[in-house]
């Protein structure tokens, strides 16, 4: 009934520390204090920025398919499980349940997903590699 709101709300929070760090990260680069080098190769702006995508994108999903269905309509109280105090503890707990697995299992997807990111930019690359066989 209201599982993607658990995902926005982490989309919300993910985007605010893209912003702060992307600022600390410009501030770093303007100082540039001797050798030292930014380690990851993909900013962790950048990565917070793909996890911020894939969060609202599901919730935009998951929101369209609950109006779909008709659990969220245009009038208050907006979600039809809050009209019933009984539909609301139901809500709280798929919100508990679903909601918070939905938002965790994509957390993880994107950890992989920004670990192989690093592995392939990290790659060596052989002389080889791009050369078509003639």
């Amino acid at each position: 009934m209201a599982c993607f709101l658990v995902s926005t709300a982490e989309a919300v929070v993910v985007k605010i520390a893209e912003k702060v760090v992307a600022k600390k990260e410009l501030e770093a680069a303007g100082k540039k204090e001797g050798d030292a080098e930014i380690k990851a190769a993909i900013p962790m702006s950048v990565k917070l920025k793909w996890l911020s995508r894939m969060l609202f994108s599901g919730s935009a999903l998951l929101l369209f398919e609950h109006i779909w269905h008709g659990e969220i309509v245009l009038w208050f109280p907006f979600l039809t499980a809050m009209s019933d105090s009984g539909d609301v503890v139901e809500m709280l707990k798929e919100m508990g349940t679903v909601g918070v697995c939905m938002a965790v299992l994509i957390t993880v997807i994107w950890a992989v997903m920004c670990k192989v990111a690093e592995a392939i930019v990290k790659r060596p690359v052989s002389d080889t590699e791009g050369q078509q066989d003639a």
